[in-house]
């Protein structure tokens, strides 16, 4: 086990203990407590939700927030719902990860040179964090991204994952363009340091299943993160 490894163990036994937010608080556990009829046997997680995949990772997926009853039953980031069936299909596909589905913590999914992660660690109802909730849980996004130290590549699903990465990434003292440049599917932003952030819609079932967000859009995003990831890693 690397320091890396590590430490993003630590962060996230911290993480899961954090009952910083108590609307979240109190959704979280009634969720987990009342359950959805067709998960009604299973245990939920209902607690906050660490990122997932490869510490060494060279791209950097983010999210909004666990959904109440994917990441939120099953534990693990974009697990157990159907955004997750749409990103974890693009990553496989991409080359990212090593089966197409993610549906329990147990299921065998590892990724390589991917990790993915949120601003929000728990559920919010209506999938609606508060201005406040997203400060209070600013700080456990900060430490993960610090600790993912070979990332280059950041592809954010939605505009308050790249408003939340650009904030990390202002507050790091990164030379960023300014203007923040406008969200918007497909655009791509390189910074100073060679770093480059891919924007997509985010996978909701409000996007997808309106043709707003379609398979090649998403799996265009992932390609380009694959390309240039790859690129990075054989460059000098």
């Amino acid at each position: 086990m690397t320091s890396s490894d590590e430490s993003l163990e630590q962060l996230t036994a911290a993480l899961v203990e954090c009952r910083a937010c108590p609307r979240l608080v109190v959704w979280r556990e009634q969720v987990a407590e009342k359950k959805r009829a067709a998960f009604a046997a299973e245990e939920y997680w209902g607690r906050p939700v660490a990122g997932f995949g490869d510490p060494d990772a060279g791209v950097v997926i983010v999210g909004l927030a666990p959904a109440a009853h994917g990441a939120n039953r099953t534990g693990r980031m974009f697990t157990g719902d159907r955004s997750g069936e749409w990103l974890y299909r693009a990553l496989y596909d991409a080359g990212f990860a090593n089966q197409p589905e993610s549906i329990s913590r147990d299921d065998g999914l590892e990724l390589v040179d991917a990790w993915v992660t949120a601003p929000v660690r728990c559920a919010p109802p209506a999938n609606k964090p508060t201005p406040e909730e997203r400060t209070n849980c600013a700080h456990w996004f900060d430490a993960e991204l610090a600790l993912l130290r070979r990332a280059t590549v950041f592809v954010c699903l939605g505009r308050y994952g790249y408003h939340a990465l650009w904030r990390y990434l202002g507050d790091t003292g990164a030379e960023l363009p300014r203007p923040r440049p406008k969200f918007g599917h497909g655009a791509e932003i390189g910074l100073e340091d060679g770093s480059k952030v891919l924007l997509s819609f985010h996978p909701s079932q409000q996007n997808t299943f309106t043709g707003k967000l379609t398979r090649d859009m998403f799996d265009s995003v992932f390609s380009r993160a694959r390309a240039l990831s790859e690129g990075r890693r054989r460059g000098p």
